[in-house]
């Protein structure tokens, strides 16, 4: 039998066969299957007593003309000693039953007893289970040590002339079925086994691939409200700290810079309602849905920042094409978060953001000319920084930053304009 095949992924998990049509059970045979595994030891008690009779009724057929052999009490010892041991030892010690039962079969036969499948089916039983319950070497060596037994012993030690077909070939013939048959039951018995490993490999498989989602969700919706809140108190911190500032020399700045902090906690609490909104109605799939943030907003954006004292330049390459909603919102939350990295991270004044649409790729380029600390922003340890290269990985892209040789600092995104089809990088100017 074949073994399973190993999975390449969660998606790719081997389940079990499709079930055929249901057939009918019969309702007695579930109830005597019930019963027996219920009640173990009395039906090993009626089986033994049942061999037990069927052995003493083997050891009354004789053929015609043929002497019926005196030896009623050794007969039902020998009845008693092979049933016996199948009552104790059937399911404990299968082998041994087996060699006790063939040894009581040969003493039978060589007490002048035709060799029938009355007489052999305690060993039968034996062998069936040696068959069921061990490997196939195991049964082998069994069932050649039981036709060594009987058949000499039979041949050799037989009072009366049987033909030597009935005290040869029969035993050969008759203890080869219970083994061909417990064969079966083992190979079907490890069949099922096989086909429920294989259900509970792919219900771990779904189960895992269900709390990989959980995850990449969970690192979704973080990566999501560090992006709206850090954006937005940063900017809110920057516009509180320049109309203070300016609260005394500049009155009427700093009143314009307090209304603009009004908008700016104002765009952020709307914004977090919206996300706690789309979690509460996570499973509701008619639940309204606001627009997703993308590049056509960068403008409010761009104005945000100079109420905080960063005049934001947008330039634009290429012919502008139409982006996906997954490539759009990705590319606005990295030049988000790039620009909040500046406002609290450089004493920068200025900010340039170029976005360049070639034939399958859009290049994003956010550069300042402030002086950023690298333990601040350069080297890469901060959640800001390792939240713009997971949404830049999660659509196909890719994000490099670092500090600039005449000053500042620059961080440049390559997004697939079609993630599906990921095109070759092109390289940067």
């Amino acid at each position: 039998m074949t073994r399973p095949e190993h999975a390449r992924g969660p998606s790719a998990v081997p389940g079990p066969p499709t079930p055929g049509p249901a057939r009918p059970e019969n309702p007695m045979l579930i109830s005597w299957q019930r019963y027996a595994d219920g009640h173990g030891r009395t039906v090993d008690t009626m089986t033994a007593a049942l061999l037990f009779a069927v052995f003493l009724l083997g050891s009354e057929i004789t053929l015609p003309r043929a002497e019926q052999p005196d030896a009623t009490v050794p007969t039902i010892v020998l009845a008693a000693v092979a049933c016996g041991t199948l009552l104790l030892w059937q399911h404990t010690r299968p082998r041994t039953a087996t060699a006790v039962t063939a040894c009581c079969a040969a003493g039978a036969g060589a007490l002048g007893h035709l060799i029938t499948p009355l007489l052999l089916a305690p060993t039968m039983l034996a062998l069936y289970r040696v068959a069921s319950t061990t490997r196939r070497r195991t049964t082998r060596r069994c069932y050649l040590t039981a036709v060594a037994v009987i058949v000499p012993a039979a041949l050799l030690l037989d009072p009366v002339p049987h033909p030597w077909v009935m005290k040869s070939v029969s035993p050969v013939i008759w203890l080869l079925f219970p083994v061909v048959t417990g064969s079966l039951v083992r190979l079907q018995r490890r069949y099922v086994e096989a086909v429920q490993a294989r259900a509970e490999y792919a219900e771990r498989g779904r189960e895992e691939e269900a709390r990989h989602r959980v995850v990449e969700e969970r690192m979704r919706i973080a990566r999501e409200l560090h992006d709206v809140v850090a954006h937005h108190l940063a900017l809110a911190n920057a516009q509180a700290g320049t109309a203070a500032r300016l609260a005394r020399t500049h009155p009427d700045q700093a009143q314009r810079i307090l209304t603009d902090l009004t908008g700016t906690t104002s765009a952020a609490l709307r914004e977090l309602r919206t996300t706690v909104g789309l979690l509460r109605h996570a499973e509701d799939g008619e639940a309204p849905l606001a627009p997703s943030p993308g590049l056509g907003q960068l403008s409010e954006l761009t104005e945000s920042c100079a109420s905080a004292g960063l005049d934001v330049r947008v330039l634009l390459e290429g012919t502008v094409r139409p982006l996906t909603p997954g490539v759009d919102l990705t590319a606005y939350r990295i030049v988000q978060e790039a620009l909040t990295n500046v406002t609290r991270h450089a004493a920068a004044r200025t900010a340039q953001v170029r976005l360049r649409f070639g034939r399958d790729r859009l290049t994003i380029t956010v550069t300042d000319d402030g002086t950023a600390a690298p333990s601040a922003a350069g080297d890469g340890r901060g959640h800001g920084l390792t939240g713009m290269r997971e949404r830049a990985l999660s659509v196909g892209g890719a994000l490099q930053a670092g500090h600039r040789p005449e000053g500042g600092f620059q961080v440049t995104t390559r997004l697939p304009l079609y993630p599906d089809s990921p095109a070759p990088p092109e390289r940067t100017p």
